[in-house]
């Protein structure tokens, strides 16, 4: 039987990365009435951290996060899309997306992939344990002392949730000092007071082991700022799955501080761009599959009209509607050649700092050094200024 497959596309192992590109590739067929496009996944791990140029060399399609863009266009393995889709179709998904979604992957003047995906961080409870999702972050801290509170701090998350804290306190993030002094201080001194009082062993788990755990065991109620898995609020799971809202405030603050995450699709310069392939993906960024049939195998789609879909947000307790306010103002992360590789050591230094590693002082110098030598050491652009956003990115 000859093969048919003339594109191969990779993303991310598990249901809400994998299961809806799947299905609707098995559905994806050309003139012949063949399959033309097959997906392979990757671990959670590999996708925050792998060498885009690598994989772009092996891959005709990309699921990838958008701070991997700038180091992909220093290396020119990606396609813009500009070539691929019209001006008008580009304008239409940025007008429906939530958020900043479509403006994360903008970069240098070009679209760099669409997001098929989007997720930021949120609060997470069991409800049946924490009744009332705390509104602020000083009522966090109080429930905390309680022992039932956890961090999501493994790999990238660490300095994330310092990021969240200082959009929180207003600060604006970037420049030379990435945060201003009192801002860094405040962020990092409350996440110490919380990370004292966490669950051993805890914060050591990533957000897929941290939502496992929380649905099979009774000792993490609450974990306030964690990328938002739509898949744990099906309201069929064990204690009618987890309940999630928006992410905390600070004391008088009117920022809900988080950072967007979610996933982009991106075309690499391999990719051989048949008729068929790009209507394949025009199609996954149609309201109809945004509405209905991502939803329906397990996906998070990008989507503003589905945070307001009454059918969706009552099979997944109001998910999407509870985290609407969060999702609309989200960070984008820098996007500069180089920056992942900042991220990661960005993010062990915070974690060493709430282990007891180091002084406050020191672990706020060690990562402004980091990031001042990551800056100098971009190819291309650096645009390294963070910023809440308006709807739709304006």
């Amino acid at each position: 039987m000859t093969d048919t497959i003339s594109a191969i596309g990779l993303t991310w192992d598990h249901p809400r990365g994998y299961n809806a590109l799947a299905a609707a590739s098995s559905m994806a067929l050309d003139s012949s009435g063949n399959q033309f496009l097959r997906w392979e996944k990757q671990p959670l791990e590999g996708f925050e951290s792998a060498r885009i140029g690598q994989l772009a060399a092996r891959f005709d399609l990309l699921v990838l996060d958008h701070p991997h863009i700038g180091e992909a266009v220093a290396l020119e393995c990606l396609t813009p899309l500009e070539e691929i889709f019209s001006a008008a179709q580009l304008a239409n998904w940025s007008f429906h997306t939530i958020g900043a979604a479509m403006q994360s992957y903008h970069w240098g003047g070009k679209q760099w992939a669409l997001p098929l995906d989007v997720a930021t961080q949120v609060m997470a409870r069991r409800s049946d344990i924490v009744n009332e999702a705390p509104d602020n972050w000083e009522d966090v801290l109080r429930l905390s002392e309680t022992g039932c509170v956890a961090l999501s701090i493994a790999g990238v998350h660490a300095i994330l949730n310092v990021y969240a804290l200082a959009a929180s306190l207003g600060a604006p993030l970037g420049g030379q000092v990435l945060i201003d002094d009192q801002s860094f201080s405040e962020a990092l001194q409350m996440l110490k007071r919380l990370h004292d009082n966490i669950p051993p062993g805890s914060g050591l788990l990533n957000p897929i082991a941290l939502y496992d755990h929380m649905i099979a065991n009774d000792d993490i109620a609450l974990v306030p700022l964690i990328y938002g898995y739509v898949n744990y609020a099906d309201v069929r799971l064990a204690h009618g799955g987890l309940v999630f809202s928006d992410a905390p405030l600070v004391a008088g603050g009117a920022v809900r501080g988080s950072v967007l995450g979610g996933t982009g699709l991106a075309f690499s310069t391999r990719s051989p761009r048949s008729r068929e392939l790009i209507d394949h993906i025009a199609w996954l960024m149609s309201a109809k599959a945004q509405e209905c049939f991502i939803p329906g195998h397990d996906g998070q789609p990008s989507r503003r009209s589905v945070y307001g879909n009454n059918k969706i947000n009552a099979a997944y307790g109001n998910f999407y509607a509870n985290t609407l306010l969060t999702c609309q103002s989200a960070l984008i992360r820098p996007r500069y050649d180089g920056y992942v590789r900042f991220q990661t050591g960005a993010a062990r230094t915070v974690r060493g700092f709430l282990s007891g590693a180091g002084s406050l002082e020191q672990t706020i110098d060690t990562i402004r050094a980091d990031w001042r030598a990551s800056l100098a050491g971009a190819r291309g652009p650096v645009q390294s200024h963070l910023h809440p956003v308006k709807e739709n990115g304006s």
